[in-house]
């Protein structure tokens, strides 16, 4: 009886070791229903993001100068203190909602880092871009979740701009998320 047992939950742990996809292990294009993401990999990070994105590999700059931004030791306020909190907020919700419970198990405690280009005249995100190890649980995520993340947090976060957040052309605004269960 142990042994049939064994066998079972032997059978049980290949079935969904198997059933696991590594889905971000090269360089490739995904081409999906309605959109488009690269996977850059270097070494084993990888960078996730949808093609139409304008941002990706740029720099922040003055629209008046086009002198790149750098951010001073002792910083810039580009944007208020609230909306920044409350975006923090929003988008670890975004976040929490997009995974399912499934991958949030498997998840646990790994941080997710996402970059979000942020248009500096209408305070809301151009652009998304997920930076992932591929040996982590993220690279078991089909694209159509990061997909569901990338539309979500574009309709739901906001920001009110500061005149020298207006001064560029985008901003950065990076944030490490883990989901929560």
């Amino acid at each position: 009886m142990r042994t049939i047992f064994l066998l079972a939950m032997l059978f049980c742990a290949t079935t969904l070791s198997v059933a696991q996809t590594n889905y971000y292990t090269a360089t490739k294009t995904f081409y999906e229903s309605g959109y488009t993401y690269n996977c850059d990999l270097s070494i084993k990070s990888v960078e996730l993001y949808n093609v139409s994105n304008q941002w990706i590999g740029q720099f922040p700059s003055y629209k008046s100068t086009g002198e790149t931004f750098v951010v001073p030791d002792e910083g810039i306020d580009l944007f208020t203190d609230a909306s920044w909190l409350e975006n923090k907020q929003v988008c670890q919700a975004i976040v929490n909602e997009k995974f399912s419970q499934e991958q949030k198990e498997t998840i646990t405690g790994q941080e997710l880092f996402i970059i979000m280009y942020l248009n500096t005249e209408t305070g809301k995100i151009d652009d998304v871009c997920f930076d992932f190890h591929n040996d982590e649980p993220y690279a078991y995520v089909p694209v159509s979740v990061y997909r569901s993340i990338e539309v979500a947090l574009k309709e739901r976060i906001q920001f009110e701009l500061t005149s020298e957040g207006r001064k560029l052309n985008f901003i950065y605004w990076c944030r490490t998320v883990v989901p929560q269960k």
